[in-house]
């Protein structure tokens, strides 16, 4: 954060907080104006053209957003946030976004009442920039903005995606890549099949990090970003995510899908900063791989 400025002459705030703090973007300054986290002498204001006078003091605000690790809504843990974008760790059996079945319980709609701090005439509101299947549980981001959606969005290439995974059995290589085609028309199971101009190709590399007599610890890194990605190929390498019986798993020790996004490296929308975050695998899933 740019440190609090003195006002030397008279002055509008925006102009003020652009010569002020010149290393900063003026788009961010300009979210931290629309989003009340700027202060002129400990006072939030958003109004660009504010009056200041000499001897004003203006800040940015250190309080007014939630300190990392602050939990919300159904186990929500909040791992960043600012006016731009919010980073969680979603806990699993929590859908990403409303379905026929289910409308109030989402992490959407938790984050969209943590922004709008309990006022339900707030315009607040948080945008989907991707999705965690329900039963997957780690680290996903959300838009602030539909500015900050759209920038994360184009850019997605870009991030750095992993995931760890418990699952049956042993991979015949220590790590490795998985390719495959697959066919996702189905809305509740994706299949791998011959390439078409209906299927869609998709990477992923692994790294086996630890084994038992019955079970591995696997890392995956995203190439591309499929549906159900991770468990078609997992099964179809011989190696079903244990609790993932959809895709062929016999076991379901932690009574839960054993997979969770555990890395997440993304530019920020607005300043370019390259922003890193990283989750443990869950105790449930972590005690599982030690058990013969």
């Amino acid at each position: 954060m740019p440190k609090p400025s003195r006002v030397p002459s008279p002055s509008g705030l925006l102009a003020h907080c652009f010569a002020a703090w010149p290393e900063v973007k003026k788009t961010q300054v300009r979210q931290w104006l629309k989003f009340q986290a700027i202060t002129v002498n400990g006072r939030p204001v958003s109004q660009f053209n504010h009056a200041l006078v000499p001897g004003d003091v203006v800040a940015v605000r250190t309080d007014r957003f939630a300190v990392p690790r602050t939990v919300v809504g159904s186990g929500i843990r909040i791992y960043f946030e600012d006016a731009d974008i919010l980073v969680i760790d979603k806990p699993n059996d929590l859908l990403s976004i409303a379905s026929e079945m289910e409308q109030e319980r989402t992490a959407y709609r938790q984050l969209t009442d943590h922004v709008r701090r309990g006022n339900p005439m707030s315009k607040e509101r948080v945008w989907i920039v991707h999705r965690l299947d329900r039963e997957t549980s780690g680290l996903m981001v959300f838009a602030r903005t539909p500015e900050a959606k759209e920038a994360l969005q184009s850019r997605w290439d870009q991030a750095e995606k992993r995931y760890e995974a418990v699952v049956e059995g042993h991979l015949r290589e220590p790590q490795g890549t998985l390719a495959s085609d697959l066919d996702e028309s189905n809305p509740f199971k994706v299949v791998s099949v011959r390439a078409s101009d209906a299927t869609r190709h998709a990477v992923t590399h692994y790294r086996v990090l630890a084994t038992s007599e019955w079970r591995s610890l696997v890392e995956l890194t995203l190439e591309t970003g499929r549906r159900h990605q991770i468990r078609v190929q997992l099964a179809e390498a011989g190696c079903p995510i244990i609790g993932d019986k959809k895709y062929g798993a016999v076991s379901d020790p932690a009574k839960r899908l054993g997979l969770h996004s555990c890395a997440l490296r993304i530019p920020h929308p607005t300043t370019g900063k390259d922003l890193r975050f990283a989750s443990p695998l869950p105790k449930e899933l972590a005690r599982l791989i030690s058990v013969a």
